[in-house]
């Protein structure tokens, strides 16, 4: 190969509107995987047995897999080379791993039942609550496997002038899965008078992301970076710098990096006071549904139907917020290109924030969900705009490590909220004539004051021309 074919084969190309929606299609299946997780995962662990903090705890799967999984995926992706791809491998794996446990998940019960037959021992008492714990950290690790690496294609495979303009498709593709996985089930109830069991939510979330992600492997053509061609026999000598070294040099590029990392440090505790508490927060603090950690199976039967209809409710509310994040994502970043990215995001936190103090205050169905839909502006902000910014200081080559290390400022403040916040919430028991209660809005006055303080990090940032 000539060394005009290596430049051409090393330079990127604009892509089109139909390639960038293409593009994004993994992401779409992908959000299946994350609204299940998110939506439903409250309702089948508390049938299980547990409580705010243990909810909290479990939830934990998400941020440490983050903070473990995506730096170590991002530094392996960056030195993969196989006839598959740098990437490509990893989108795959990740999301067949992750379908088997979301179908697992709500069997949690079941198959600990198996185990201990297996086994010939008696189920222990949380013998489903453990496998189930497991079954959410499996579904954590893997979609955080794929998602470092998807995430790394951007500035792999797309030009840096569209750099936001991608982010913001993917915003798009999260918005417009998170509708659909959102809202089948109320579709299907409401229009039809059928309802949708978990158990056929999971399948459906599974189904969904392992083949939008094996779509995505199949179209999407890696580029191959050769820096250097060498006869055959010839040992090529790389000075790759150690996963410490691109730490170094992801906050010694710029100033304005730390700042980008402190930004999604404060807006990730926000936004997941939300996306933890808020099915539990519509359940008990909307419909108010007693607490039913401890009760009988005849109790928890009695609650069964409002159960549904609060979960029912709580899909709609996030079905509504994404289609606002799917509406407004390109939207987004189109004003970003014009106006810059910070001024805009600095208007969808603050809108945010306040959509969470609303939420706090009061508790009427109709404007719940008004709230929501609103928090969809901050949401396909949030998923676009820190990342154009961080990608004005991403150095060639270290494209999934630098997304491993970012990661771990949106992992890292979620585990703060999975144990101080759920801690927080768990003392703040109160008596109700059916038996306890929790308030579950506490969680979204603490989040609107990490986002205040995110939206004024973000006016410190100092763009590039």
């Amino acid at each position: 190969m000539s060394n005009d074919g290596i430049e051409k084969e090393n330079t990127l190309s604009s892509f089109s509107t139909g390639q960038l929606l293409n593009f994004c299609l993994g992401f779409f299946g992908l959000q299946f995987a994350w609204q299940m997780r998110i939506i439903l995962s409250g309702p089948v662990t508390e049938g299980l047995g547990a409580s705010p903090f243990l909810f909290g705890l479990i939830w934990l799967a998400g941020p440490v897999t983050g903070m473990v999984v995506q730096p170590i995926i991002g530094e392996l992706s960056d030195k993969t080379h196989t006839i598959f791809g740098k990437r490509r491998p990893y989108l795959f794996l990740g999301a067949l791993f992750a379908s088997l446990a979301l179908w697992a998940f709500p069997n949690s019960a079941n198959i600990a039942q198996k185990i201990a037959e297996f086994l010939h021992i008696p189920m222990p008492v949380f013998g489903g609550l453990i496998i189930a714990a497991i079954m959410i950290w499996i579904i954590d690790a893997c979609v955080n496997a794929a998602q470092g690496p998807y995430r790394a294609l951007v500035p792999d495979l797309i030009p840096q002038n569209q750099h936001a303009l991608a982010n913001s498709y993917l915003s798009f593709a999260i918005g417009l899965g998170s509708v659909v996985a959102a809202g089948t089930a109320p579709f299907l109830k409401y229009v039809f008078n059928f309802q949708m069991s978990i158990n056929a939510q999971f399948i459906m979330a599974a189904l969904a992301f392992s083949l939008a992600m094996l779509w995505t492997c199949i179209t999407t053509k890696e580029h191959r970076y050769t820096q250097t061609i060498k006869s055959v026999g010839e040992k090529i000598k790389e000075n790759e710098p150690s996963f410490m070294q691109k730490l170094s040099d992801f906050f010694k590029s710029s100033p304005e990096v730390g700042k980008i990392c402190t930004l999604q440090l404060f807006t990730w505790i926000g936004i997941m006071s939300l996306f933890i508490f808020f099915t539990q927060y519509a359940i008990h603090t909307v419909y108010g549904v007693p607490d039913l950690t401890s009760a009988t199976e005849e109790v928890k039967n009695s609650y069964l139907d409002t159960i549904n209809k609060a979960a029912n409710f709580s899909s709609i509310c996030f079905a509504v917020q994404n289609l606002i994040c799917f509406a407004v994502s390109i939207p987004i970043g189109l004003l970003s290109t014009k106006f810059g990215n910070k001024k805009v995001h600095f208007i969808s936190l603050i809108t945010l924030a306040l959509t969470f103090i609303g939420m706090g205050l009061y508790r009427e169905q109709g404007f719940v969900l008004i709230c929501m839909a609103i928090a969809g502006i901050g949401w396909a902000s949030i998923l676009a705009l820190p990342f154009a910014m961080l990608s004005e200081f991403i150095k060639k080559g270290s494209e999934g490590s630098v997304m491993g290390i970012f990661n771990i400022f949106i992992a890292g403040p979620q585990v703060l909220v999975c144990t101080l916040l759920a801690w927080f919430i768990n003392k703040c028991a109160f008596t109700i004539p059916e038996g306890i209660n929790y308030h579950w809005e506490y969680a979204f006055f603490i989040g609107a004051l990490t986002l205040f303080a995110a939206a004024i990090i973000t006016n410190l940032i100092k763009e590039n021309k």
